[in-house]
């Protein structure tokens, strides 16, 4: 039997009969569809969606971009286990899904791109939109989704959509394959009538698997775990994404081995569990960099290991440090000429514990990071006071001002500038879900529209957006969607007049920071005048967010408490001190690799390169 259908028809049919399953939870795969329609998606998916509108949920984006974020922050939040589509025309609409299809890929999580593509069959060549590629007649922009995309196919006739649209689920639903997936529809084939088979449309549930360790590769492992004396370990974001954190405790609780924690692990322990020393790396704290650096063995679970988890190659400094990396995708598992131990984060930690029985760390180390964490945690204290209430507050204390308000039910999303580093070394996560940092792209704008699907994913728990003043400019059009559909996202908008975590790297390396701060041009071609008079806080107002403008720490605490009680979108906008006489978050613990000009006449320059290359004689290669 069969139903004659347009391609964008069966497509999202086919959609809403996907379900994943884990641990006996059932779920829809593709939860809903974003979109902005022209002329390459209007007739096609566009009227797909009004046919099948009581069965997929369609939500109106203002950017193609931010669109893509807000189905990865929809993604992360369940798990992987659910996501959502986004449709999209040709030309522009198309070409902005690149960096929104990176992000889901480097962070392994699952998004369904639909952009429109040119005619397949060439009636009018070139049509609007229309790159023309004169060595090639396939070749459309929608190519360059292809490296940033983990399954990619291009539908030019009605049947290959059977066989496509089956890979695509495959991809999205395989724990170790998972990132962006594209199907690029050419708008003549959307329209296109077919005679489909009905068990395409048959329910389907896609399982997804937790592999357990190969024997041989377990005893490895927990023998080399027996031999450490100074064993650490390093949680990453597959902790969050296997739901390990349970698995995580009771194998820290057993061994007593201490946890640090990247940021896409940051939360997998709370803040008070005696394991968490906090995060690791360049924006770690001085309790795990310190660990790391003595460590005997360094036990990954979920982690890729990048340059600011290693500090560039610089921070495992123990002669004999190996490297011990449980990760459900080998490629990850054999880094850093690791033992590997490839399998799913929780079944991999409930047979570790198991092999490990009895075994149990130096009482002697164990009070050594307890003390150290203390001493740390006062420091956190130190930053997050606020002498003066009526003064204007630093960056840290309005981070303070927030930690003392939310309780585990909030989500904290961030990604780039200065806050990602405070918010490793300093924040008290208190959930397995609260720290959303979005690190392994770091990519700005993500933040609002990344807390638009958050909210959609979790509706009962108030979500943040925390926002400098240089990411909000570069996509705050999310905010018109949060008030036309009622999502009561709140934003913590930061200003401090520029780009201030690339002004200080800038000073670090020479650079005196050029082109970083948001000021007039003085005479000498600087941006070194007064500060641009630019009014987020109205920007915000306009697309229509109720605003709370704060002035001191007090105002701040106020604005923030009603800001968390108010049931639409609401924007809590505050100025920092900036003052280097303030005190600030705590410096960088450990190195990052930014190389630094080699030759240069300007005496920071030549200042920097002489510290550069300081740095660079302490790297490693773990072999």
């Amino acid at each position: 039997m069969t139903t004659r259908l347009t391609v964008a028809q069966a497509l999202v049919r086919f959609l809403t009969a996907q379900h994943t399953e884990r641990d006996g939870e059932r779920r829809r795969l593709i939860g809903a569809t974003w979109g902005i329609f022209g002329h390459g998606n209007v007739a096609g998916i566009g009227q797909a969606l009004v046919e099948y509108a009581g069965v997929m949920p369609y939500h109106q984006g203002r950017n193609e971009q931010s669109m893509v974020h807000a189905a990865v922050g929809y993604a992360r939040q369940c798990g992987r286990l659910a996501t959502h589509a986004v449709t999209t025309s040709i030309g522009p609409g198309a070409t902005n899904l690149v960096t929104g299809a990176a992000l889901a890929t480097v962070n392994h999580l699952p998004v369904l791109l639909l952009p429109g593509d040119v005619f397949a069959t060439r009636p009018a060549d070139p049509v609007l939109q229309q790159l023309e590629v004169p060595y090639a007649g396939d070749v459309s922009v929608n190519d360059t989704l292809r490296p940033v995309s983990r399954y990619f196919d291009r539908i030019t006739r009605p049947e290959q959509l059977i066989p496509s649209a089956l890979a695509a689920m495959r991809v999205l639903t395989d724990p170790v394959e998972t990132g962006a997936v594209t199907l690029a529809l050419p708008q003549d084939v959307q329209a296109e009538a077919y005679d489909w088979p009905e068990e395409f449309f048959a329910e389907r549930v896609w399982s997804v698997r937790r592999p357990g360790p190969d024997p041989a590769e377990l005893a490895r492992a927990a023998a080399a775990v027996r031999a450490a004396r100074r064993p650490l370990l390093v949680a990453g974001g597959g902790i969050r994404h296997s739901r390990a954190q349970a698995a995580l405790a009771a194998f820290a609780e057993a061994t007593g081995i201490p946890v640090a924690s990247t940021q896409a692990g940051k939360g997998a322990l709370r803040y008070d569990h005696p394991r968490d020393v906090g995060g690791i790396g360049h924006t770690g704290t001085a309790t795990a960099d310190e660990l790391a650096r003595t460590a005997d063995l360094v036990i990954g679970v979920g982690t890729r290991f990048t340059d600011f988890t290693t500090a560039s190659g610089t921070l495992f400094q123990h002669p004999d440090v190996r490297f011990l990396h449980l990760n459900i995708a080998p490629h990850d598992a054999h880094k850093l000429a690791a033992l590997p131990l490839v399998a799913d984060a929780r079944t991999g930690l409930e047979e570790l514990t198991g092999a490990l029985a009895s075994y149990k760390t130096d009482g002697a180390y164990t009070a050594e990071y307890t003390a150290a964490k203390e001493r740390w945690e006062r420091r956190v204290d130190a930053c997050f006071a606020s002498p003066d209430p009526d003064a204007r507050p630093t960056q840290p204390q309005v981070l303070g001002a927030l930690d003392a308000l939310v309780d585990e039910s909030d989500i904290v999303i961030n990604a780039a500038g200065s806050l990602p580093g405070d918010l490793h070394k300093l924040w008290r996560a208190r959930s397995r879900d609260q720290y959303h940092l979005e690190y392994g792209y770091s990519c700005m704008g993500y933040e609002i529209p990344a807390a638009l699907g958050v909210k959609l994913a979790a509706p009962e728990r108030e979500v943040w957006a925390l926002v400098g003043d240089g990411t909000y400019l570069m996509m705050p059009t999310e905010i018109v969607t949060a008030v036309q559909e009622g999502v009561a996202i709140k934003v913590l908008l930061v200003q401090n007049h520029g780009y201030a975590s690339i002004g200080g790297l800038s000073a670090a390396v020479g650079g005196e920071r050029f082109g970083t701060a948001y000021r007039f041009r003085t005479q000498e071609g600087t941006y070194t005048g007064a500060p641009l008079p630019v009014d987020l806080a109205a920007n915000a107002a306009s697309l229509g967010m109720r605003v709370l403008r704060a002035g001191s720490v007090r105002e701040l605490r106020a604005a923030l408490a009603e800001a968390r009680a108010a049931d639409t979108p609401t924007c809590v906008y505050v100025e920092t001190e900036t003052s280097d006489t303030v005190s600030g978050a705590p410096e960088a613990q450990a190195w990052w690799d930014v190389p630094v000009a080699a030759s240069a006449t300007r005496t920071p320059a030549v200042t920097a390169r002489e510290q550069y290359e300081r740095h660079v004689s302490t790297r490693r290669r773990h072999l």
